[in-house]
């Protein structure tokens, strides 16, 4: 069962694709895949001559998608009793 992320509608994920990582439009292109073609150096235009598969506007919600993921979050501590 193919599901979409809320919020970028570009990002889907599957239990039977790519083992359930987070993949562009129901291709078996995860997410992380992008952002390593893109950390190793690779341009937007030599990614989308390799994979012609891919748009534009899936490299740059693959992007989204991480910073997104990473966005700093704050969460409750239980307070520290001291004796």
């Amino acid at each position: 069962m193919e599901l979409r992320h809320y919020r970028f509608r570009r990002i889907t994920m599957d239990p039977n694709k790519c083992m359930g990582k987070p993949c562009i439009r129901g291709l078996r292109i995860p997410v992380s895949s992008i952002l390593n073609y893109l950390s190793s150096g690779m341009t937007i235009e030599e990614i989308l001559q390799e994979w012609p598969e891919l748009e534009r506007e899936d490299i740059y919600e693959a992007l989204a998608f991480a910073a997104f993921m990473l966005e700093e979050r704050v969460l409750p501590l239980e307070e520290v009793r001291t004796q």
